[in-house]
């Protein structure tokens, strides 16, 4: 890529949501560029499952063949590469990548995901989108009547309990610590016999990331097949905020209806916007952002 390059749209990521978007302005004769610097946050996960069509297929094998149809459209380009840093300038944006290249563009379209900040628990990390798992919908039914375990406190381990329960009725809590639940809580665990464990976790015993047990500091162990969790995330690329969109309390890029952010002309898409986090949202949001960034210039234009 040369040092200067001039783009209707540049998309940052080029995963479910970013392609998806591409596709859409890619067949509206949009001049795009996809930057993308290989690192989805399911690059662990070995199936995808809830998004019809591709249900079971690897998620690398979606985004690939994904890529390649959205590369057929030949005004859209893909730049493998880091966005790091991003301004405004007079016609529209600047975004300069990790390997010192400069691109500008009208509209940014930012689908860029989030990173799962792993807890320090040994074996947690080799684990995720494994034998550890976010989704029931996209994971649950593959370890339906396993012994399962929900690693949370508080109100998710209320909400996973109650989605969880009806995938198998071998269900533990574990909260790593002192459990923080109202009475109320409390007492619908225990109307569905549903054992809270408050030991602290050193570790989890596993083989390829496919958990065989807890393992608690006391030494303890707990034999599990699978185990929902939900760690904490933080924005994978912080451009957004840099041009000054607007966060939501729980971290994630604000949009409305349309995908567009506060800041004129930047949109977003997928997981960074959204706790609804599959494939098949992520394919969706980029979808309407393709189109309403299309619909916006059109509207510019004529």
């Amino acid at each position: 890529m040369t040092d200067h390059n001039n783009f209707d749209v540049i998309i940052i990521g080029g995963s479910y949501a970013g392609l998806s978007a591409a596709m859409a302005l890619g067949r509206s004769l949009r001049n795009v560029l996809i930057i993308d610097s290989g690192k989805p946050c399911n690059r662990q996960t070995p199936h995808s499952h809830n998004f019809i069509t591709q249900d079971g297929e690897n998620p690398k094998v979606i985004a690939e063949k994904a890529k390649t149809q959205v590369l057929s459209y030949n005004t859209v380009k893909f730049h493998n590469d880091l966005a790091v840093s991003g301004k405004k300038s007079g016609t529209g944006f600047e975004i300069t990548t990790q390997t010192g290249s400069l691109c500008t563009a009208k509209k940014l379209v930012f689908a860029t995901g989030v990173i799962d900040v792993m807890p320090d628990i040994e074996g947690f990390s080799a684990c995720w989108g494994i034998g550890v798992i976010h989704c029931p919908y996209c994971h649950g039914y593959e370890v339906k009547n396993e012994r399962t375990g929900i690693l949370a406190n508080g109100y998710f381990a209320l909400h996973y309990a109650q989605l969880v329960r009806n995938l198998t009725r071998h269900l533990t809590v574990f909260t790593n610590g002192k459990a923080d639940f109202t009475q109320e809580q409390a007492d619908k665990f225990a109307r569905h016999n549903i054992p809270l464990i408050e030991k602290e976790i050193a570790s989890f015993d596993h083989e390829n990331g496919k958990i065989r047990q807890i393992v608690f500091k006391d030494h303890s162990t707990f034999a599990l097949q699978a185990l929902y969790a939900r760690p904490a995330f933080e924005q994978h690329c912080k451009i957004p905020e840099m041009l000054g969109c607007e966060l939501t309390e729980q971290g994630l890029i604000k949009t409305d209806m349309f995908q567009k952010t506060s800041i004129a002309n930047v949109f977003a898409c997928g997981d960074n916007t959204s706790p609804m986090r599959s494939v098949a949202y992520a394919v969706g949001a980029g979808n309407i952002a393709g189109a309403m960034v299309n619909n916006e210039m059109t509207a510019e234009e004529f």
